[in-house]
Parts: structure tokens; C-alpha cells; sequence
């Protein structure tokens, strides 16, 4: 269950301000049609995040546990690094997909989004140190369901009232955690790497 938690927390921490939670927040104001964003952003990122998931599982199929623990240590310390740098979204990333009705707006946007993004490395990162991808992949899609249906329902008068200093410092520090436990090969948080 630590992969469950660890997973929801880092992503709901990650994602406060992050250019997905301002991509819920603008497709909110255009199509003010709550459910169909929800569902799109939950299929988006089950499928993102299930890829994710995928590849830090293979990683671990392919990589000596030394190296892996090595790679996994320093890829949460970046993350950490990462965290710290606020997110703007791209004009362009919100005209996508306009004919695909709301649900496929935020489906394609979402996905596309995601590509690349912090949240989708720390859930390769994730999976890989934990031998449960599943439970990080539910995880993962909580903690972004967490951050991002809030900025369905209540826009940006709820994003202007967090702290999003604050909450970007916890969770890279959260990340800095992960990784220096990584490095040392701490407890069970290596389990997928073969600890």
C-alpha cells in the first residue's frame, strides 16, 4: 500500500499549479461541463500513466539493480529539481481537438500534456522502484484527479488561495526524499529494483 500512497502524494503535490491543473481549469471556463472533463482527464492519464507504468516496470527487466538504483536516485532528484519550476501552458495545447466534442478535448489535451511531463516520469521512476505498477499507476491517476477536479469545479478562484510555493517545496522535497532513499538503497521502497 506504500507504492498506493507515496504515488497519490507525490502527484497531488507535483500537480498544484502544474500545466495540467491549468489545462482543467481553462477547458472548465470554455466547455463548463464538469463530467466529461473529469472522465477525460481520468481516461487520459489511466492511459498515460498505464504506459508509464509499463516502461518503469520493463526498466527493471533491463537494468542491473545497482544501476538502476543509481538512475531512480538521480531521476528523483531531478524531479525535485524540477518541481521547483512553475509550469505555463501552451495557447496551442488548448485548441487541440476542438471537434472532438469536450470529453475528447480533454482527452487529446490531457494525453498530450502528459508527454513528457513530470508527473509521467516520476510514475516510470515509481513504478520502477516499487514492485507494484498497478497500485502506483491508481496512485499516480489519484493524485491527478486530486489536483485537477478541484480546478473543474472551483477555477481559478481556488488556485489564487494555495500557497503554490509552498506546496511545489513539499513536494520536492518529498522527491529529494525519494531519491536519497534511493541512492542508499533504503528499506522497501527499491523492492522493483531488486532490493
Amino acid at each position: 500500500m506504500e507504492a498506493l500512497w507515496v504515488s497519490t502524494g507525490v502527484v497531488a503535490l507535483a500537480e498544484m499549479g502544474d500545466k495540467t491543473q491549468l489545462l482543467a481549469f481553462i477547458l472548465a471556463a470554455r466547455f463548463k461541463k464538469p463530467v466529461p472533463i473529469i472522465l477525460g482527464i481520468l481516461a487520459a492519464t489511466l492511459l498515460n500513466h498505464g504506459l508509464a507504468g509499463a516502461v518503469g516496470t520493463w526498466v527493471t527487466t533491463v537494468i542491473s539493480p545497482d544501476v538502476l538504483r543509481w538512475v531512480l536516485g538521480l531521476s528523483f532528484l531531478a524531479m525535485a529539481i524540477w518541481t521547483l519550476i512553475p509550469d505555463k501552458i501552451e495557447e496551442e495545447e488548448t485548441q487541440i481537438a476542438r471537434r472532438l466534442g469536450v470529453f475528447g478535448a480533454t482527452f487529446v489535451t490531457f494525453f498530450l500534456a502528459e508527454m513528457g511531463d513530470k508527473t509521467q516520469i516520476a510514475t516510470v521512476a515509481l513504478a520502477a522502484s516499487y514492485a507494484a505498477p498497478v497500485l502506483v499507476i491508481a496512485g499516480t491517476t489519484l493524485g491527478m484527479l486530486i489536483a485537477d477536479v478541484p480546478a473543474v469545479f472551483v477555477g481559478n478562484k481556488f488556485a489564487a488561495k494555495i500557497p503554490m510555493r509552498l506546496v511545489h517545496s513539499i513536494a520536492a522535497a518529498i522527491f529529494a526524499v525519494l531519491g536519497v532513499l534511493a541512492l542508499l538503497g533504503v528499506g522497501d521502497f527499491m523492492v522493483g529494483a531488486g532490493n
